[in-house]
């Protein structure tokens, strides 16, 4: 374990793995046209459109876990692209669905490809993709996505005192990586 991440928060080594990971997945799309949040939305609708699905954009905001309205300008961008098709529903004009093009479905195809060699390099520490500790890392990560984000904090701040906030900082400031 490295000396940023001995005495961190689990809070801020889940930040900085995301944010490894999405740099990561960036780097390794980007040959491909894409950045990591058009990805997480290709792949998302080439794995909903072999379960039969063809989404509306909220239903893959939803999926995804990002916000409607980043979805509805990726969604555009990767229309602009040729990647995907943008459509009326039918039955709630409202509701924008969204499909792969053939382009889209073999972009999506190469980049799941990539991006599961990429993500088998950087679960190796775990046993890889089908590893053991792989598979009980996700499981907690899962548990921790159920969470509720609806959190009300039952302690009124005060400024004053010595919070575990307080305490998180001291603890990143002393083990900022750019001191050392």
């Amino acid at each position: 374990m490295s000396s940023t991440s001995e005495h961190a928060t689990p809070g801020f080594l889940v930040w900085r793995l995301s944010t490894k990971w999405r740099v990561a997945v960036d780097r390794a799309v980007a040959p491909l046209g894409l950045t990591h949040a058009q990805y997480s939305l290709v792949a998302s609708l080439y794995g909903m459109h072999r379960a039969g699905q063809r989404p509306s954009q909220r239903q893959l905001a939803d999926h995804t876990g990002l916000e409607p309205l980043y979805v509805s300008k990726l969604a555009r961008a990767l229309e602009a692209a040729g990647v995907v098709d943008r459509t009326r529903d039918p039955a709630d004009p409202r509701a924008i669905r969204l499909s792969l093009t053939e382009d889209g479905r073999e972009v999506a195809r190469r980049a799941i490809g990539v991006v599961q060699g990429l993500l088998e390099q950087l679960l190796e520490p775990l046993g890889g993709l089908g590893g053991e500790r792989t598979k009980a890392f996700s499981r907690e990560l899962a548990t921790l996505l159920d969470v509720s984000l609806d959190v009300t904090l039952d302690a009124p701040i005060d400024s004053t005192s010595d919070s575990p906030i307080d305490a998180s900082l001291d603890t990143h400031l002393d083990s900022h990586p750019d001191e050392e």
